[in-house]
């Protein structure tokens, strides 16, 4: 079993955190603060271990909040540069993001100057948000500015930062209703030199689409024009390619009808117990004199808890079968309990999507896991 994520979360965070300020800011209570700190921290989860060692800092920094920010930034390790991630090394800044939402808002300019810095070694999408809501012209404002800043952690906050359904994050009602403004920050970064960013990109435009389809369609026709473009299209545009939008099966060539036909399925075990996996075969014939591009994907449909149905699809294969030519092609799927999917018992309804058609293809009975 994999280690829990908030024992790379541990009281060393703590220590590190008050000696990088102590060593800045010799006044600030470093005794005090790891006590305060350290009391109840092993019982929290991660994200609640961050909140509390931010709260420890609220206690123990500046009662002037514009000071305590500047503390916080001198005390801050140095940047990530070119690299895009630290893994769990660069946790050791979100309580700074906590700190900065729930205490800097009544200090815009050091709050952003303080935000431009953490994310240079961590990220500030979370707390940047708090921003987003207050302040909204002046930090759209701010991240105009931000699109041409020289580190690729700062213009990448500008796309993560925004995205209106960011995960783990409250969501920007503001531009779940009108994403004008954001797409206008987007459009500044499409041709990112960083693959780090362009990813990014697509994703707000992914969360766009589920709003808004097809404004995101035709924002991406219209990227269309340059093929460096074609990997962000593709991956700002699959939630759409899942669902079958039209309009984004047409932008990646997929638009007509398929003319293959479903030769045979296999669904092997038909009876696999929670925690296993399902492996989905299948045989594609192309009947016509014309190769036939296809876009291949299994959609499940998962039973709920109250015995109804979610259908989720697990994409396959992109693949053109030559004329008269039969094509084999299989997926796997686990079957394990994940955080972002539970599995009940039932009979499970299988398709194969092709070119976002459905086409019937069976079903397995899952059963409940075996008792240890």
């Amino acid at each position: 079993m994999a280690e829990p994520l908030k024992n790379s979360f541990s009281l060393d965070v703590i220590d590190r955190i008050g000696s990088a300020i102590h060593a800045v800011h010799p006044d600030f209570p470093l005794d005090d603060f790891v006590v305060t700190a350290t009391e109840g921290f092993l019982d929290l989860e991660l994200t609640p271990r961050a909140r509390h060692i931010s709260q420890a800092l609220a206690t123990h920094l500046s009662r002037d909040r514009a000071e305590a920010l500047a503390i916080l930034t001198e005390s801050l390790g140095p940047p990530l540069g070119e690299v895009e991630s630290d893994g769990m090394a660069s946790f050791l800044y979100l309580p700074h993001v906590f700190f900065v939402a729930e205490h800097g808002l009544p200090h815009f300019e050091e709050a952003m100057s303080f935000q431009h810095e953490v994310t240079r070694r961590f990220t500030a999408e979370f707390s940047i948000r708090a921003f987003l809501d207050r302040y909204p012209e002046a930090t759209l404002t701010r991240l105009q500015v931000w699109t041409a800043d020289p580190d690729m952690h700062v213009r990448r906050l500008v796309s993560e930062g925004t995205r209106p359904r960011l995960p783990w994050a409250p969501r920007l009602n503001r531009f779940i209703e009108d994403p004008e403004p954001v797409i206008d920050l987007l459009g500044h970064l499409r041709d990112d030199p960083t693959e780090y960013v362009r990813r990014s990109v697509a994703n707000n435009l992914n969360d766009i689409s589920k709003d808004h389809p097809d404004r995101v369609v035709d924002l991406l026709s219209d990227w269309a024009d340059e093929p460096s473009r074609s990997r962000l299209i593709r991956h700002a545009l699959r939630s759409l390619i899942k669902l079958g939008h039209p309009g984004a099966l047409g932008l990646l060539g997929y638009g007509s009808a398929s003319r293959l036909t479903v030769d045979s399925v296999d669904i092997e075990p038909s009876s696999p117990v929670i925690g296993e996996s399902v492996t989905i075969s299948l045989t594609l014939t192309n009947p016509t004199p014309d190769p036939e591009p296809a876009l291949v994907d299994i959609r499940i449909h998962f039973v709920k808890a109250n015995g109804g149905t979610s259908p989720k699809v697990f994409k396959m294969k992109e693949t053109t079968v030559g004329p008269g030519q039969t094509q084999s092609m299989g997926k796997r799927i686990s079957l394990a309990q994940h955080t972002t999917r539970t599995h009940y018992a039932g009979s499970h309804r299988v398709e194969v999507l092709i070119n976002g058609s459905g086409h019937e293809a069976g079903a397995f009975d899952l059963g409940p896991a075996p008792r240890k």
